[in-house]
C-alpha cells in the first residue's frame, strides 16, 4: 500500500466515525424534543422515604398529590400495602422510616 491509499482509508474512517457521532447527538436531540419522551420526574409525586428489607425488596412511602401511599417494591413489580387517609410525613427529614412504620402500627392498633 502506498500513502495515499493509507491516507484516504483513514480520512474516510474519521468521517464515518463523525458521521455516527452527528446521528447519535441528532437522536437524543429529536428525543428531548418529543412530548413525553425522556425521565422528566412528574410535580405531584415525590418519594418521602425508602426502607430496604431484603437484597431487592424495598418498602416506599410515595407522596401523591397529597396522598401518600405505603408500596412495596420487588424485582418482579410494584404493591399497594397502604393508602394512608391523612399524610403521616410532610418532608422526608422530619423522621427515619422505622419511626414512620412504628407510628403506622400505632394508628392501626388504636
Amino acid at each position: 500500500m502506498d500513502a495515499a491509499t493509507q491516507s484516504v482509508g483513514l480520512g474516510g474512517t474519521l468521517i464515518a466515525l463523525a458521521a455516527v457521532v452527528a446521528l447519535i447527538l441528532f437522536l437524543a436531540w429529536v428525543l428531548r424534543k418529543l412530548p413525553g419522551a425522556g425521565l422528566k420526574s412528574l410535580s405531584g409525586l415525590r418519594v418521602v422515604a425508602s426502607l430496604a428489607v431484603g437484597p431487592r425488596e424495598r418498602v416506599v412511602l410515595v407522596d401523591c398529590g397529597g396522598q401518600q401511599l405505603l408500596l412495596g417494591v420487588t424485582q418482579h413489580g410494584v404493591n399497594l400495602l397502604y393508602s394512608l387517609p391523612e399524610p403521616l410525613l410532610d418532608a422526608p427529614s422530619q423522621a427515619g422510616f422505622a419511626d414512620l412504620l412504628a407510628r403506622l402500627k400505632a394508628r392501626d392498633s388504636a
